[in-house]
């Protein structure tokens, strides 16, 4: 039970984090620098559901043993005293660890490459630039660690002042270098609007360059130096503080006086260290580059910049005509649709959150399905109707409701192949009304009637259904993938059932 609760838990964050562009490309920039590396593997729901109880109690049994283990304990207590509490805790923890495999090379990259995440609809562009470096021990971390912080280690940095100040491209450019074991990376990020993302990678890609070509400025060196000398102390300030940062050094083979030294070391770097730690350790003519964005306004934007490869948030292979929405026929059988009501309670930790409504019914020749729902006390309140044809086909949206007092309303009508109107889509600075005007192939359905669309769909062991879905706030039609994962029986007051599970990838959300 442990073990389902547990899967269930990380399959939900999962899914938040495949809504969310910074997460997606984080896992496509791993994937992409590291390859086959286990530093480019991440979760996904099928390595998630994949897992069983049995494969956790043998990597324990395998993996959890003291020999090589490092126990640091930092506070008023003597050796005497922590040995003996020690042997008290862990008597009887005995036996090796299993030997770990070598991890496979991460792949040399000769050139400069973009790796297009398509993700429909977004309005701003997520940039990833970046390259493998050296190991934590590797002495050019002193000088790489001073530029990093006067390149893009804040808002007094180069990258934030340039895109940020001085184009207004962006809300914040910054710098990163990581210090796992083995192979570090240096990665260059920023947010922009769809619009101004070809300049702003120009830009950032030159900024890189210039580091390895210009000493940096006296003034400017030392502002960062002193940043960093002055804020170590605030490190190092408790006892976990101490603890965590003397694990660090013992796991990562670092030198024993690394931290006395740690100061001193960056005080003495110079303007050509730095110089030749960027020339090493930020690469931009190798560099991998991930946009995470609407690759159907962005892919021509980009390409001359540099070879470009498409890709969906999930992984899979894209190509530029791919990112044309096309017209494909719906496999549904409306002979199969009924009216129904469907109601839910939300329930956060047992607390009562609100209420769901949804609602399907034959109207003409066609079906009106309506959705109603109210959350956390009226906070979140939103009615819905959708006017559909005999398949689904939207002929018109109607949306009204309101968030923390703003009024959430949108009206579209489908013609013609095309949906015109406007839409509401809440967002960090509150509600924003979106034009909708957008090309709707045939066999597309709107969002609210997925639900709906399920029972008039096939499904064997093994089905997968890809549903062009017309999503209003985003203008724009994405495409849904329905797919079965596995049988399960189901009992419910009406009896027990052979059903299928499915689960739904695409879109804002991925629910099961």
């Amino acid at each position: 039970r442990e073990v389902e609760l547990l899967r269930t838990q990380t399959r939900s964050g999962l899914q938040l984090e495949e809504a969310q562009p910074d997460a997606i490309a984080s896992k496509a920039f791993a994937a992409g620098l590291y390859g086959a590396h286990p530093y480019g593997r991440t979760a996904s729901s099928a390595s998630t559901r994949a897992i069983t109880r049995g494969d956790l109690t043998a990597f324990q049994q395998a993996r959890l043993r003291p020999r090589g283990a490092l126990l640091v304990v930092a506070g008023d207590v003597t050796m005497p005293q922590l040995r003996t509490l020690a042997e008290q805790a862990f008597a009887g923890w005995t036996g090796y660890p299993a030997a770990a495999p070598a991890p496979a090379a991460p792949p040399a990259r000769a050139r400069t490459e973009i790796l297009l995440v398509h993700r429909p609809g977004s309005v701003q562009s997520n940039i990833l630039v970046g390259n493998l470096t050296g190991g934590p021990a590797d002495p050019v971390r002193y000088p790489a660690t001073v530029l990093n912080k006067l390149l893009g280690g804040g808002a007094d940095a180069r990258l934030f002042d340039i895109l940020r100040e001085k184009k207004g491209w962006t809300y914040g450019a910054y710098t990163a270098l990581s210090r796992p074991r083995g192979t570090g990376t240096f990665t260059a990020s920023a947010e922009v609007r769809t619009e101004v993302t070809d300049s702003a990678l120009v830009e950032l890609m030159t900024q890189l360059r210039r580091v390895g070509a210009e000493p940096v400025p006296a003034a400017e060196l030392d502002n960062a130096k002193g940043a960093l000398v002055g804020s170590f102390p605030l490190t190092i300030e408790t006892a976990q503080q101490v603890a965590e940062e003397v694990a660090e050094v013992q796991t990562l083979g670092l030198p024993a006086n690394y931290l006395q030294t740690y100061r001193t070391r960056l005080a003495a770097v110079t303007a050509a260290d730095v110089q030749q730690a960027a020339r090493r350790w930020v690469r931009p003519q190798g560099a991998l580059v991930v946009v995470v964005g609407d690759g159907a306004k962005l892919y021509e934007r980009i390409k001359g910049i540099a070879p470009v490869r498409i890709i969906t948030p999930q992984g899979d292979a894209m190509t530029p005509a791919d990112l044309a929405p096309r017209a494909v026929a719906l496999a549904l059988d409306a002979s199969k649709l009924r009216a129904r009501r469907d109601s839910f309670n939300l329930l956060v930790q047992g607390n009562a959150l609100g209420w769901v409504v949804n609602a399907l019914e034959k109207t003409g020749d066609g079906w009106t399905a309506t959705s109603a729902q109210s959350i956390a006390g009226g906070m979140v309140r939103q009615s819905s109707t959708t006017e559909t044809d005999a398949a689904l086909s939207p002929r018109r949206y109607v949306m009204d409701g309101s968030l923390q007092g703003q009024p959430l309303k949108g009206e579209v009508t489908f013609a013609n192949g095309t949906a015109t109107g406007t839409a509401a889509q809440p967002g960090p600075a509150g509600v924003q009304t979106v034009k909708v005007d957008v090309a709707v192939p045939a066999g597309t359905i709107d969002d609210n009637t997925v639900t709906w669309a399920i029972e008039g769909l096939a499904w064997t062991a093994g089905a997968k259904h890809v549903v062009g879905t017309f999503v209003s706030g985003k203008n724009a039609v994405l495409p849904y993938t329905l797919a079965v994962t596995g049988t399960e029986k189901v009992t419910v007051p009406a009896g027990t059932f052979d059903t299928f599970k499915v689960e739904q990838t695409g879109g804002e959300q991925n629910p099961t």
